[in-house]
């Protein structure tokens, strides 16, 4: 398989999942609309440009695009290959966070690179790399699984150093996050309950640590059981998040005409797109999107669950529910639902790192879908 191309042959005939790709492509034009809506008059207020966060994303979108385009037809065989050199490289880019001078540091949070004028967040690339990492390894060591050490030990030992990554960038809910979906691949991959009755008691008393030593995540979680704790400082966010979805009623106010973006929201351009999509669109167009994502969730567990391949069968299952539980967990957050975690909703927040991985994903679940006919 060496040096072979990491496209895949001409006059090899493959089918894609047309449905899959008809998603992608409308939920990523639907939250450039909804960005543009939601951030052009802050951009106007504090950049002078009311395309700043639209302009910066759109071209961002073109460089995810063609990441799609040509993950969505790569060989995945020689991509395997580079697996190791492309988990370090991963884990390289997060370390460089706490280096002066390469990382950023806003906020208190070391969680971006800097990259000419821009940034890029390397938590990011984890969300698709270590999905991919689990799926090879659990492949490659299907029948070593019932031994800790030979089969178990090595993906647990780089999901916890991813871990302690992300949490060290001052990303708390993110180091969860990628923790979480993790389990979830291992558990479709077979490994036995055993061992995550043996994580859960030690990472349920570490979350409790990490939640009650730094005051802004426990004035979030008081807020969240106690609303009107801080009504002014950690609550506030979510109580005008909750009062700008309900003023959009059924139909909503019309695209491009919600008043509450304008000083109400803070970052209502990034974590909380969702409610100036909702005042906007109303429950209308809530329950529409709603629909687009179950379409979605149901392209991607389908051709999961149709392989016969474990690795396809893990990749898809691992990065579908990397979207879509990022998806739950933001709309949750802005409805009340949760605690404020500062997850981005995939397709629709402004940051470039967010969307270019997205789409990235997005192009191996494509792949994913493709298969050779039988002759």
């Amino acid at each position: 398989m060496k040096g072979q191309l990491a496209m895949e042959r001409p006059g090899q005939k493959t089918k894609a999942d047309h449905l899959l790709i008809a998603l992608v492509l409308l939920l990523t034009g639907i939250g450039l609309v909804t960005l543009y809506s939601a951030s052009y008059a802050f951009a106007a207020r504090f950049f002078g440009n009311s395309l700043y966060f639209i302009s910066r994303q759109a071209v961002l979108a073109l460089f995810g695009f063609g990441l799609f385009f040509m993950v969505s037809r790569a060989n995945f065989e020689l991509i395997r290959e580079w697996t190791f050199p492309i988990v370090i490289g991963t884990m390289i880019l997060c370390v460089l966070t706490f280096v002066p001078g390469i990382g950023v540091i806003k906020n208190g949070a070391t969680r971006w690179i800097r990259l000419g004028s821009s940034t890029y967040q390397p938590s990011e690339l984890v969300k698709l790399v270590l999905p991919f990492y689990l799926a090879h390894i659990f492949d490659k060591k299907a029948d070593k699984l019932d031994s800790f050490t030979a089969g178990v030990l090595p993906p647990t030992m780089v999901t916890v150093i991813f871990f302690i990554l992300i949490y060290l960038q001052n990303n708390f809910s993110t180091a969860f996050f990628i923790l979480f979906n993790a389990l979830v691949i291992f558990y479709m991959a077979g490994i036995k309950l055993r061992y995550f009755f043996a994580a859960a008691l030690i990472f349920l008393p570490l979350s409790v640590f990490f939640v009650l030593t730094r005051e802004h995540r426990l004035r979030r979680f008081i807020s969240f059981l106690w609303p009107e704790f801080d009504p002014q400082g950690a609550g506030y966010q979510v109580k005008v998040s909750i009062a700008t979805i309900s003023s959009g009623g059924f139909w909503g106010k019309g695209i491009g005409q919600g008043t509450r973006k304008i000083a109400s929201v803070p970052e209502i351009h990034s974590d909380f797109v969702f409610a100036s999509f909702a005042e906007e669109g109303g429950f209308f167009a809530v329950l529409l999107i709603f629909i687009l994502f179950a379409l979605f969730a149901f392209a991607v567990y389908r051709t999961a669950l149709k392989s016969r391949n474990l690795f396809k069968r893990l990749l898809g299952f691992g990065l579908g529910t990397m979207i879509l539980s990022q998806i739950l967990l933001n709309v949750a957050v802005v409805v009340g639902a949760l605690p404020a975690t500062g997850i981005p909703l995939p397709f629709f927040s402004a940051g470039g790192s967010s969307l270019a991985t997205t789409l990235a994903m997005c192009g191996f679940l494509v792949n994913n879908s493709r298969e050779v006919p039988d002759v």
